[in-house]
């Protein structure tokens, strides 16, 4: 019996919404310490779908930021896609861990991601120079058990599957 693929539009919305909220104008200090929206939201669907959402869907993310912020093109691209490739060799492992192991691990997995930025900036001859870099990560992990729990309830009240 083959099953249809159902809720495409909720994954589509959510990571339209984490999209917008990266664009979202904040004030320079609030926008040091912003969460890593994308990379949540990829974070979780890569967990829980990652038949749905992949390497692929990270690189066109990736590029989308990359082209909003006006930032290196490929940059964000090659960090969320070294982000959810690590994310899918681990799924099944880390999804059945506690909220707050799967916490530190996206903890882990976001500082992946924000060092492969810090480090293509550094090639490229922009290197960050203070230490403000590693707090979004930090600020993306403590929302990481809202996300969880908003985009599962999400993915079970549509039936995404």
């Amino acid at each position: 019996m083959v099953t249809g693929r159902h809720g495409t539009w909720v994954i589509v919305l959510s990571l339209a919404t984490a999209f917008m909220l990266n664009l979202v104008p904040i004030p320079e200090w609030a926008d040091r310490v912003r969460p890593q929206w994308v990379a949540l939201v990829l974070l979780y669907w890569c967990m829980a779908l990652p038949e749905r959402a992949g390497v692929g869907v990270a690189w066109a993310m990736g590029l989308l930021l990359d082209v909003a912020r006006g930032t290196l093109l490929g940059q964000h691209a090659l960090a969320m896609s070294l982000m959810a490739l690590i994310t899918l060799k681990s799924h099944r492992r880390v999804r059945v861990l506690p909220l707050w192991e799967q916490a530190l691990t996206a903890f882990l997995f976001l500082m992946v991601n924000q060092l492969t930025i810090f480090w293509v900036n550094g090639i490229s001859g922009f290197p960050p120079t203070d230490w403000w870099y590693l707090v979004p990560p930090l600020s993306s992990t403590l929302l990481w058990p809202w996300v969880f729990v908003l985009l599962r309830d999400l993915r079970r009240r549509f039936r995404v599957r």
